[in-house]
């Protein structure tokens, strides 16, 4: 049975997933950077900039689990880009150029209809307006019998994960301190109600946690 995932979400020791003030300087706020280093230092991360070599240990292996049997993702509006409110125009077509990293379709939630973008690479943006569960359902479909993905960002995850509808998720900590932003976690740091981690691995520059919905 198609399971619904999420994978490579980082988080700062002190629980953001991101900084605060995304704009299209800071795709992942002021700061936020500050979380992915480690993914670029990987052969996976140099090959997204373009690059040969990086590192092909731990960190590279979970990162690559995050895209078998993926037949599409479902990411909130935030995670597309830093329009805020009615699209002005259809000119902002996301932070990956015009050949994103997904070649499938993939599902945006937002309050403001705007008609589906086709891209480069086979990746389509469908923009969705009738919520969350509405979304997944879309992406199971179109996924083809593959799971489908959570891209994120933080607050799409936490929905989903108060829902109970993620099967599986995979966080990775770098030791890294933001102090402000979008929290990953609920306001008191608690993990989420129900998942438990079953798998856990470091590397010399993050932590993994593999957490699965209790049956």
């Amino acid at each position: 049975m198609p399971r619904i995932r999420v994978h490579s979400i980082f988080t700062s020791l002190d629980g953001y997933a991101a900084g605060p003030d995304q704009d299209a300087d800071n795709p992942l706020g002021v700061g936020g950077q500050r979380l992915t280093g480690w993914i670029f230092d990987t052969a996976y991360g140099h090959a997204m900039m373009g690059k040969d070599g990086g590192s092909t240990g731990i960190d590279d292996s979970w990162i690559r689990r995050g895209d078998v049997g993926i037949g599409a993702h479902v990411m909130g509006r935030n995670m597309f880009g830093p329009v805020r409110g009615e699209w002005p125009d259809y000119s902002w077509t996301g932070w990956w150029g015009p050949n994103p990293p997904y070649h499938h379709d993939v599902f945006v939630l937002t309050h403001y209809p705007r008609p589906s973008l086709a891209m480069e690479g086979g990746t389509t943006f469908h923009f969705v307006t009738d919520g969350l569960e509405s979304a997944l359902a879309r992406a199971t479909e179109a996924a083809g019998g593959q799971d489908v993905r959570i891209g994120g960002g933080a607050a799409t995850i936490r929905a989903a994960l108060a829902a109970g509808l993620v099967d599986e998720l995979h966080v990775a900590v770098p030791p890294v301190l933001l102090g402000a932003g979008e929290r990953l976690w609920d306001a008191d740091g608690a993990w989420p109600s129900g998942y438990s981690v079953v798998e856990r691995e470091s590397s010399d520059a993050v932590t993994h946690y593999r957490f699965e919905r209790a049956s």
